[in-house]
C-alpha cells in the first residue's frame, strides 16, 4: 500500500544489488527498492559495462521510504550491518569497484546523518578494520536492466541466491525483526 505522506529516497551500495534489494524490500515503511547503478561517470551504463570497472559506477539500490514509518537513520543502521564496510571493492567473493560500499546522499540532512553515523562507528570501533565506505553526493541513478529487478524473489533456487543471499537475509531478519513488514 502506498503512503499518502511525502516519501524520501536513499541510495546505498553494499555489494551485490540483488542482496540489498532482498533486504531493504522487507522493511516496514519501504515503498520500493530499485537496483541500479550510480557513483560513476558514464551515462546510462549497462550491467556488462559496470562489470568492467571502467564506468566508475557501483551496484546500488534506490530505496523509496516513508520517513514517518522508517527513518533515513534506520536505513543507515541496517546498511552498516548487512555488509562489510571495511573491504574496499569487495563483498565476500564479489570483487570489483562495482561492489564497493557507498552512500549517495541527496540533501544536507542525509549527508550530515551519514557522516555522524560513520564517526560514531569509527569512535566505537564497531568494526575491526577501518571503514572504507564512500559518502558522496548523488549525481545520477540509472535503473538496472529488468532481469535484475526482484532477482532473489524470482530465483531463490539459484546457487548464488541459496548460498549468498539467503543466509544474509536470515541474519538480517533476526537482527531487525522489529522493522520487518
Amino acid at each position: 500500500m502506498k503512503s499518502k505522506n511525502n516519501v524520501q529516497t536513499a541510495i546505498f551500495g553494499s555489494g551485490c544489488f540483488w542482496c540489498a534489494e532482498a533486504i531493504f524490500s522487507q522493511l516496514r515503511g519501504v515503498e520500493s527498492v530499485t537496483p541500479g547503478y550510480a557513483g560513476g561517470n558514464k551515462p546510462d551504463p549497462t550491467y556488462q559495462e559496470v562489470c568492467t570497472n571502467i564506468t566508475g559506477h557501483a551496484e546500488v539500490v534506490r530505496i523509496v521510504f516513508d520517513p514517518t514509518i522508517i527513518t533515513y537513520a534506520d536505513l543507515l543502521e541496517i546498511f552498516w550491518q548487512v555488509h562489510d564496510p571495511t573491504t574496499p571493492n569487495r563483498q565476500g567473493n564479489d570483487m570489483g569497484s562495482q561492489y564497493r560500499s557507498l552512500i549517495l546522499y541527496s540533501d544536507l540532512n542525509q549527508k550530515q546523518t551519514a557522516y555522524e553515523m560513520l564517526a560514531e562507528l569509527e569512535e566505537s570501533k564497531t568494526f575491526p578494520s577501518a571503514i572504507v565506505t564512500e559518502i558522496m553526493p548523488l549525481k545520477d541513478f540509472y535503473p538496472a536492466e529488468e532481469y535484475h529487478k526482484e532477482y532473489y524473489f524470482q530465483n531463490r533456487m539459484q546457487p548464488y541466491c541459496q548460498f549468498v543471499i539467503s543466509p544474509k537475509l536470515e541474519k538480517f531478519k533476526k537482527a531487525f525483526k522489529e522493522k520487518l513488514a
